[in-house]
């Protein structure tokens, strides 16, 4: 399945030294260069769907013959919908605006120098992530616009697929003249692989990885490199006693059902006691029609017939599935407490009518995303104008919420004088 790579610390060592280098080249690389590589990507594979497919056959046999459950496959197979995705999300952000050395905050000192900031590449990002192919794709098209090198460290039961669209990006590179090595799909899935990408800070200047709880946890841990990351997705919606009640019909339900298995889903319901007699039994009935199981608290399960009791751990439970934690509260106070104890710091959303509790909630609920009447389903890169996104940052540094172009850049500071000097 794997290339017969017997010595991982070297191997992996000698992809950090390629990827460093490749990364200088990058910096310097003007945009239109990096756009050509980017279409010249997304016409490979377009000209390559049969053999991207062929690799996603074996793959999903593999995951098959494994157990894998239904979900888990569905993530990994590559349709032509997907392929279409793939090669419209990295036209997508060749179309961006390049932030590789864009100046901002130039002001002219007393002293007669001009200071400003520049913004600049983080060097080499190392990605590890699981299942989606496609993240292969999406990730090196955003590390590439933004002057990155990049490794990548797919799950290993996508092996195959990840290969294929590695072989992609080397001939879209190639084409349009710039280092191979800029992307570099680690082809063992041996995890000491893993181990070595997050303890070479001398290579590698930040890691993502993208995954399940156990995964994200081992890398923060163990790593010597800085980590953008998220554990989880608790996501709340408040129905305020000032909504509307159509409105938030459409956004709960919404949030919650549009799609189950995403980091950006509701979890739980928080609904003001002043409109709970009347939106929850609505809500509930159309939450069962779908298949979703409630879980509630003690006001919740009298007013909505059946709904199981919540424990403690639900309102701390991210489920990535048909289920719902819901609670009854006094008001906007006791929401935005329980939001600011129970959230992972992903998504929360408030409807209401109420502009001044709006505003409240926006300013006093720790999220990296903060919304008022709408689905809290719209936290994405693509959904915010980022383009693809590498993933949703939960950290408050280096970058925070869907993190696109910019938040794979950093900045310098640059002083532009005319032969001035200090007295």
């Amino acid at each position: 399945m794997t290339n017969p790579i017997t010595d991982i610390d070297t191997y992996m060592r000698d992809l950090g030294r390629q990827a460093r280098a490749a990364s200088r080249r990058l910096a310097a690389a003007p945009t239109r260069a990096k756009n050509a590589a980017l279409e010249a990507i997304a016409e490979d594979l377009d000209g390559h769907r049969e053999a991207l497919m062929a690799e996603n056959a074996k793959d999903l046999e593999a995951g098959a013959a494994k157990g894998l459950d239904a979900a888990l496959l569905d993530r990994l197979e590559l349709t032509p919908a997907r392929i279409d995705a793939m090669i419209e999300g990295l036209r997508q952000i060749a179309a961006l605006p390049d932030p590789i050395g864009e100046l901002f905050d130039m002001n002219y000192r007393p002293s007669g120098i001009q200071v400003g900031r520049m913004r600049v590449p983080l060097g080499v990002v190392g990605i590890i992530y699981e299942s989606r192919p496609n993240v292969t794709a999406d990730a090196a098209a955003l590390c590439l616009k933004s002057g990155n090198a990049t490794l990548l460290r797919g799950g290993s039961e996508a092996f195959h697929s990840n290969q294929a669209i590695a072989a992609c990006i080397r001939r879209g590179l190639r084409a349009a003249d710039l280092p191979e090595k800029a992307v570099q799909v680690v082809a063992t899935t041996e995890r000491a692989a893993v181990g070595a990408m997050i303890t070479m800070p001398e290579f590698v200047d930040v890691i993502i990885p993208r995954g399940g709880r156990g995964l994200i946890e081992r890398i923060s841990r163990d790593a010597r490199v800085p980590v953008i990351k998220h554990l989880d997705g608790i996501c709340h919606v408040y129905i305020d006693d000032q909504a509307d009640p159509d409105k938030a019909f459409a956004v709960a339900l919404n949030a919650k059902t549009q799609r189950y298995g995403t980091c950006n889903t509701m979890e739980t319901l928080l609904v003001a006691e002043g409109i709970a007699d009347t939106m929850l039994p609505r809500l509930a009935h159309a939450y069962i029609e779908k298949g979703v199981e409630l879980r509630g608290c003690p006001r919740t399960l009298s007013m909505v017939a059946g709904a199981v009791p919540a424990s403690d751990a639900d309102w701390d439970t991210e489920y990535l599935a048909p289920i719902l934690s819901i609670r009854v509260v006094p008001g906007l106070d006791e929401a935005i407490r329980h939001i600011n104890r129970h959230s992972s710091g992903h998504t929360e959303s408030i409807i209401t009518e109420n502009i001044t509790r709006a505003r409240r909630f926006l300013a006093e609920v720790d999220s990296s995303s903060v919304m008022v009447n709408a689905s809290t389903r719209f936290a994405d890169g693509f959904e915010y104008g980022l383009g693809a996104e590498i993933g949703i940052s939960t950290d408050k540094f280096h970058a925070r919420g869907p993190v696109g172009l910019e938040g794979l850049t950093s900045v310098k500071y640059i002083v532009l004088g005319d032969g001035h000097i200090r007295t």
